[in-house]
């Protein structure tokens, strides 16, 4: 369920706080945040910021695009690490089987 129209989109106070201080600087540091509910604004464009993920910081810079999502979205929390070893051999034995035909009689070697 989306926000409702008559409220303004949510950002974190600090995280305006530490905008406003980087504006005045020449090179900025990126912005370290833990806040990944907090809502991209025009503001945001062009800075950068480390987006914890529950193990680590991700770094993110701001562009256009961005603006109107969540600062989550772009900090996947889970990691996908592939399918078993057993699942890629089963499915390379079916693939071999289905590609022999079987053969009867005598050329298989029974009598």
């Amino acid at each position: 369920m989306s926000r409702s129209v008559w409220k303004p989109p949510f950002v974190d106070p600090s995280l305006l706080k530490k905008i406003e201080k980087l504006k005045s600087q020449a090179n900025p540091a990126p912005i370290k945040t833990w806040s990944r509910k907090s809502t991209i604004i025009p503001d945001f464009i062009g800075i950068s910021f480390l987006i914890y993920n529950g193990k680590k910081f991700i770094p993110i810079k701001i562009s256009e695009e961005m603006v109107g999502h969540k600062l989550g979205e772009f900090s996947p929390t889970r990691q996908f690490h592939g399918h078993t070893p057993a699942d890629k051999k089963a499915a390379q034995a079916t693939a071999s089987s289905s590609g022999n035909k079987p053969t009867t009689g005598a050329a298989s070697g029974k009598k």
